[in-house]
């Protein structure tokens, strides 16, 4: 049974959060089963953004709702992940009984980082599975910031200015 970690603040659920989960979601139903374990960016750790952040609670409640229909898509059971908060840049990779991480090109550099702590302490290194970023009908990536300045939507869709 494969497990599988991957973090983020996963604000304003957009179309490049959704391939990351799909890929973590992926992993299971190619390896015939397993667990996801997402770690959340806490509302302390997400108040250093550049922009304001939906508390911890809302931003839960929709990667749920996401996360049930990708379920659905893979028929995975629901009882497959756990969210749980992440108060740190690593959270329970460092040290938990996981073999892979998803991250996107920008959060490599963290995921060698957490291998570089995990020979450290002699655990295994995690299989790290990099998703390319989604972009937007303008070439740029998709990004919440992006998104929060009004410049595109969700799926990365050019926002008409006024």
């Amino acid at each position: 049974m494969v497990r599988v970690v991957l973090g983020g603040t996963f604000e304003s659920l957009h179309a490049g959060h959704s391939e990351l989960l799909k890929e973590a979601f992926g992993i299971l139903k190619e390896n015939g089963g397993g667990f996801v374990h997402i770690g959340l960016t806490s509302d302390e750790m997400a108040a250093s953004k550049n922009h304001t952040v939906a508390d911890y609670a809302s931003r839960e409640a929709e990667l749920n709702s996401f996360i049930s229909k990708l379920l659905d898509q893979f028929s995975l059971p629901k009882d497959c992940y756990l969210i749980t908060r992440l108060n740190d840049p690593f959270g329970p990779a460092v040290s938990g009984d996981y073999d892979y991480i998803v991250v996107s090109p920008e959060t490599v550099p963290g995921a060698e980082k957490i291998n570089e702590i995990r020979r450290g302490s002699g655990l295994p290194e995690l299989t790290v599975r990099v998703v390319d970023f989604v972009l937007a009908e303008d070439t740029v990536p998709i990004s919440t910031t992006r998104i929060y300045n009004g410049e595109i939507d969700r799926e990365g869709h050019l926002q008409k200015k006024n």
